[in-house]
């Protein structure tokens, strides 16, 4: 039993090492690639608005398209989505 929780305790921490070099390496790309300017994209998007009405109805308006800012990186960096994520959800909903 000793031998088990030993084992899932090195795991865990060879996890929680992994994800942290992920992210410290994602981000060191990201403020190289932002230096030279492209550390930013362009997606467009469909955006609707969503309100509440009376008697449990809920109205969904067309808002039209927009351009949203997002990261190209695989993680979220400077408080933008990364690119791929806005990719593959052009709507949006508010």
């Amino acid at each position: 039993m000793r031998r088990y929780l030993q084992f899932l305790e090195r795991g865990a921490m060879a996890v929680l090492i992994a994800a942290m070099l992920l992210w410290v390496v994602d981000w060191a790309v990201f403020v190289v690639r932002a230096a030279h300017g492209n550390g930013y994209d362009q997606v467009q998007v469909q955006e609707f608005l969503s309100t509440a009405l009376k008697g449990n109805k809920t109205e969904f308006d067309y808002l039209g398209t927009a351009q949203v800012s997002c990261a190209r990186s695989l993680l979220p960096h400077a408080g933008a989505s990364p690119c791929w994520w806005v990719r593959r959800h052009t709507t949006v909903w508010e």
